[in-house]
């Protein structure tokens, strides 16, 4: 990607109110504390990276966003997370609704195992959607925008799981667009697919900013820097200390112009 395509989803990026706001996050497995003071705004309808070593944190910051901690036993977040400057772990939210906006995406394609249409049909009939003709409606959408209608148009009764990977994965996909979130965390989401599957799903990314808010968690950092308009690098210093927040910024500089030593180190493969 050129530096002037980098300036163009920077200027862009900008234009854009925050979707969720973080400040002085901290979170628990237990007496083990992972994260610490960690202050962020996520973009609107922005794609952002988060990027770091294995085992800095980054997708447990990520499921903090639809609360998918809460369901480990002895976890505990300390710290603000706003959705639309409203606060996701107050008392009376709740998380089946939250999850309904903010949906997930997992490394490995978790299709359930049913057909394709039953599939994306799923979440719309948990949400009181009965009828039919506008299932029909539903899932055909859904799978258009997940790049997977024209594949599997001829074969919706076909179980799920008889799919490829990659025609898993978008398939998970359309299973979450099908409830019209409005933020999709993606937790390494082209680590367990084919080359050409990747570059379905971060075409998709790209044209689905345009109604939904994406965070991406990634190892590869030439798809951070293809598919992102902000990077936020995270890092563990020290084994059984709580990883930080290091850098966060445009993607742009944070590939070109790091601010922090530590991220210039890790971009340019000096570890991690």
């Amino acid at each position: 990607m050129s530096t002037d395509t980098f300036s163009h989803l920077s200027q862009a990026a900008d234009e854009r109110p925050d979707k969720i706001t973080v400040k002085d996050l901290s979170f628990h497995y237990g007496d083990f504390q992972a994260l610490t003071d960690i202050n962020v705004g996520i973009s609107s309808k922005a794609v952002t990276a988060f990027i770091g070593p294995s085992g800095c944190g980054k997708s447990t910051f990520l499921r903090c966003f639809n609360r998918m901690n809460d369901l480990i036993p002895g976890t505990r977040v300390d710290g603000l997370v706003t959705l639309d400057d409203q606060d996701i772990y107050a008392p009376g939210v709740d998380p089946v609704d939250l999850r309904r906006r903010v949906g997930m995406i997992f490394q490995q394609p978790n299709p359930f195992p049913m057909s394709i249409y039953d599939n994306v049909a799923y979440g719309p009939r948990l949400h009181g959607v009965k009828r039919k003709a506008e299932l029909d409606e539903i899932v055909e959408r859904s799978l258009e925008r997940a790049n997977l209608w024209k594949e599997v148009k001829d074969i919706l009764g076909r179980n799920g799981l008889s799919l490829s990977g990659g025609q898993q994965q978008r398939l998970c996909i359309a299973r979450v667009l099908a409830v019209e979130p409005e933020v999709m965390l993606m937790d390494e989401p082209c680590s367990a697919i084919d080359p050409t599957s990747v570059q379905k799903i971060e075409d998709l990314m790209a044209e689905l900013t345009d109604r939904i808010t994406i965070i991406i968690v990634t190892h590869n950092m030439q798809q951070a820097a293809r598919v992102s308009e902000y990077t936020a690098f995270f890092l563990q210093e020290v084994a059984g200390e709580p990883a930080v927040l290091v850098e966060f910024d445009r993607t742009t500089n944070i590939f070109t112009s790091p601010k922090d030593r530590r991220t210039e180190d890790y971009i340019t493969g000096r570890f991690g």
